[in-house]
C-alpha cells in the first residue's frame, strides 16, 4: 500500500500538430489545476492492483481505504498483511472507534 500527493497539470499553450518523422514538441510551461492524493494497493502474487484518487490524504481517508480492502476486496480473508512506508497518517481510531 502506498499513498502520495499528485499535481494535476494542464497545458499552458495549445499543442503543435505532429509532423511525420519528427519528434513531438513539448513546452515546459504548465498550468496548475490543483492536487489530489493517490492511494495504491498492489498484490504481486495475484497480479492485482487498485488505485483510488481522493481530494485529501487524512487519517480518515486512509481508514476508508482500509475499509475498502477488508470489506470489498477481501471480505472472506482471515488475515490481511499490509506493507506500508509511512505510519504518520495511519490511524483507524479516528474513523472507527475501538
Amino acid at each position: 500500500m502506498d499513498e502520495k500527493p499528485y499535481q494535476l497539470l494542464g497545458e499552458a499553450r495549445e499543442l503543435l500538430p505532429m509532423i511525420p518523422r519528427s519528434d513531438r514538441k513539448t513546452d515546459s510551461e504548465y498550468v496548475r489545476n490543483g492536487t489530489v492524493s493517490i492511494f495504491a494497493f498492489i498484490e504481486p502474487p495475484g497480479r492485482m492492483h487498485h488505485v483510488s484518487v481522493r481530494e485529501h490524504r487524512t487519517a480518515l481517508d486512509w481508514a476508508e481505504e482500509i475499509r475498502y480492502i477488508t470489506d470489498d476486496m477481501y471480505p472472506d480473508a482471515e488475515k490481511i498483511v499490509l506493507v506500508m512506508d509511512n505510519h504518520k497518517t495511519f490511524s483507524l481510531y479516528k474513523r472507527y472507534p475501538p
